[in-house]
């Protein structure tokens, strides 16, 4: 078979068929849209019960809550708009359907629970120490630790948060805004984490720590 044969059987000429002879404007792609079907939020959808000595400013995106306990605010993105009912009740709603709506459906509406309780009851979170002379005290606005450090750890205790020590082993940390509540009590726990061998350290008060078994000794 010659060379003339060869280059015109890959060009596909003996059967009939060109590949010079497709064009671009003959190959289409076909795309199907589909409309994106977002779920309600369960967490979302509920309502948030307003205390009577709880009173609220709404503007636009902006809402202000203050009770007997403290004042709080937040403004709330594009996708998402609060409706007061007639009963009073507070319900966060989606303003388009979309999927970050519905992400910003449950997340806000849990903030604006978390203002309304926090104003009106408070919350706390509670700490304990592990560890032998691992002890904590009050001075002035300050928290001191003593976890095994060369020097005692001496923390700024934030405006509207309230410490108190128990037993000199027992931190609660309380008041109304659950955000700068957890921040703080995360930031006294970040000095000493408590270690898997032997639970030393400072822990939350309902949190379980795994243990771990120690190396055992080479056995004789």
């Amino acid at each position: 078979m010659n060379s003339s044969k060869l280059r015109s059987s890959f060009l596909g000429e003996r059967s009939g068929a060109c590949v010079s002879s497709i064009r671009r404007s003959q190959i289409r792609v076909g795309f199907s849209w589909k409309p994106i079907e977002c779920k309600e939020s369960r967490i979302g959808k509920q309502p948030i019960e307003v205390p009577k000595n709880v009173t609220l400013t709404m503007e636009d995106q902006f809402l202000k809550v203050k009770g007997p306990l403290g004042e709080l605010s937040q403004i709330y993105p594009r996708e998402v708009v609060l409706v007061r009912e007639e009963s009073g009740v507070l319900r966060v709603k989606k303003a388009v359907e979309t999927r970050r709506a519905n992400q910003m459906h449950g997340l806000f509406r849990t903030l604006t629970d978390n203002m309304v309780v926090g104003v009106s009851k408070g919350f706390e979170k509670r700490l304990q120490l592990v560890g032998v002379g691992y002890r904590a005290m009050l001075e002035g606005k300050d928290l001191v630790l003593s976890l095994g450090f060369s020097h005692p750890v001496r923390m700024e205790i934030p405006p509207g948060i309230q410490v108190k020590v128990e037993e000199n082993t027992r931190i609660v940390v309380s008041g109304y805004d659950k955000c700068a509540i957890g921040q703080f009590a995360a930031s006294v726990r970040k000095w000493r984490p408590p270690e898997p061998y032997k639970g030393k350290g400072v822990k939350y008060a309902d949190e379980v720590v795994r243990r771990k078994e120690g190396k055992a000794g080479k056995k004789k």
